[in-house]
């Protein structure tokens, strides 16, 4: 089993983490355990999790509505609600079991829930897996847009068991894939050049890949808990992209976005604005974006939906005193943060996307 101690937020991963949760519940001793699932992950992953409880062990379980449009406070009042009614107090446990959705969501539930309880993360998305559900992160939108109210907090552990990923969708599975190359943007070439050899049928490998990412955000949130600095370079792509999976949310004519595929056209218009601002070279923009447009559709804009998107960038969470906080590469594993960029060459980035020829 492959594992990170740490005084909160340990991660746990291998075939020996459901001893290592039964442990930890034992240690505790809550009052009462409670599950939370979406109605997705209630019928598929929820039956794995109780057939690794004990006969014995008690819990109840929450169920909230699948999809990104239900992290809102509003669902937020409804676990609460029903955690009141089911005798919840301080020294309850919450379990999220799911993807980014429920550990973002739940996470939030169990941080403001009469001040704190404890809670602990069994992510079953490879998103949740590789990011959301790791590094203290948990929130809703607000409206469209995201992540705009939340705390950070670490949970008591989470626990990675790649059994799960037989249970998502392929296109969940692209969706976390995306986050998975960012890390090799951000602090690996190696990771990167490897990455390309993925294949989630191949369970040795992609738990090997799996913990590589959870080792390099593991890294960052470690040395800068609160985004100060470092932690800044995992928004990497995600200002646009953000901007772009918020406005195809709003929009009823737009197909929707998963996370992923939103932040993969983020990523390949950070690239070209690292090119042009940062030197990034040339030939790896190149090499990076055929990477990307093989794996993720080409997505199409018009020019209203570009000014759309560029108006909604001053909701990023990132922005200081009005401007517009970009990260941006040098190279692999060579970034620069806080950086302000013209939105004319941000309508350059979006044409050099649509016209890219793989």
């Amino acid at each position: 089993m492959k594992k990170i101690e740490k005084e909160r937020g340990s991660v746990f991963c291998g075939a020996s983490v459901w001893d290592v949760l039964r442990e930890t519940l034992e240690r505790c001793k809550p009052s009462k355990v409670f599950v939370l699932v979406d109605e997705n992950t209630e019928i598929h992953c929820l039956p794995i999790f109780t057939k690794q409880m004990p006969t014995h062990f008690l819990f109840q379980t929450i169920t909230i509505p699948s999809g990104e449009i239900h992290k809102t406070i509003s669902t937020c009042t409804t676990v609460w609600q029903q955690m009141s009614d089911l005798g919840a107090d301080r020294n309850s446990v919450l379990i999220n079991l799911g993807g980014g959705v429920v550990t973002d969501l739940g996470g939030f539930v169990a941080s403001t829930f009469k001040r704190g309880i404890e809670f602990l993360n069994i992510p079953t998305s490879l998103l949740a897996m590789v990011d959301a559900s790791i590094g203290g992160k948990n929130g809703v939108d607000l409206g469209h847009l995201k992540n705009q109210v939340g705390v950070i907090r670490n949970p008591m552990a989470v626990f990675v068991c790649i059994e799960f990923l037989k249970t998502v969708p392929k296109e969940q599975i692209t969706s976390g894939y995306a986050e998975m190359l960012k890390h090799g943007l951000i602090a690996s070439e190696a990771y990167w050049n490897a990455l390309k050899d993925f294949d989630v049928r191949d369970a040795k490998l992609t738990e090997k890949f799996i913990w590589e990412s959870i080792e390099i955000k593991n890294e960052v949130v470690t040395k800068d808990p609160t985004e100060k600095n470092l932690r800044k370079t995992l928004n990497y792509g995600h200002t646009l992209g953000h901007a772009i999976e918020s406005y195809c949310l709003e929009n009823s004519d737009k197909k929707t976005l998963l996370h992923g595929e939103a932040i993969a056209i983020g990523m390949i218009l950070a690239n070209y604005l690292s090119a042009q601002l940062k030197n990034f070279p040339q030939k790896k923009l190149e090499q990076t974006t055929k990477i990307f447009l093989s794996i993720y559709k080409r997505y199409d804009f018009s020019e209203h939906d570009i000014e759309q998107i560029i108006q909604l960038l001053k909701f990023d969470k990132k922005n200081t005193d009005g401007n517009v906080n970009f990260v941006l590469l040098e190279d692999f594993n060579r970034y620069i943060i806080d950086q302000q960029i013209d939105n004319e060459l941000i309508r350059s980035a979006f044409n050099f996307y649509k016209n890219f020829k793989n």
